[in-house]
């Protein structure tokens, strides 16, 4: 498992894609969440503008599991 670090109170799905390094440019964010699975605490959700909190988990199957800290 990963640890994402922030600074801030949330970060978004988009911008954690790229903090990850799961992608490269934000723009890809959409393509990305379009095209594979992203599990957020157990749950389905393809939304790039989804808020991520720390302690959140995040599972991108073939990419891995990362949490929010």
């Amino acid at each position: 498992m990963k640890e994402i670090k922030i600074d801030t109170e949330y970060i978004t799905m988009g911008q954690f894609l790229k903090l990850a390094e799961v992608i490269q440019t934000g723009g890809m964010a959409k393509w990305f969440l379009g095209e594979y699975a992203v599990f957020v605490n157990d749950e389905q959700d393809q939304r790039r503008g989804r808020k991520l909190y720390p302690g959140d988990q995040v599972d991108i199957p073939d990419f891995g599991t990362f949490i929010v800290m």
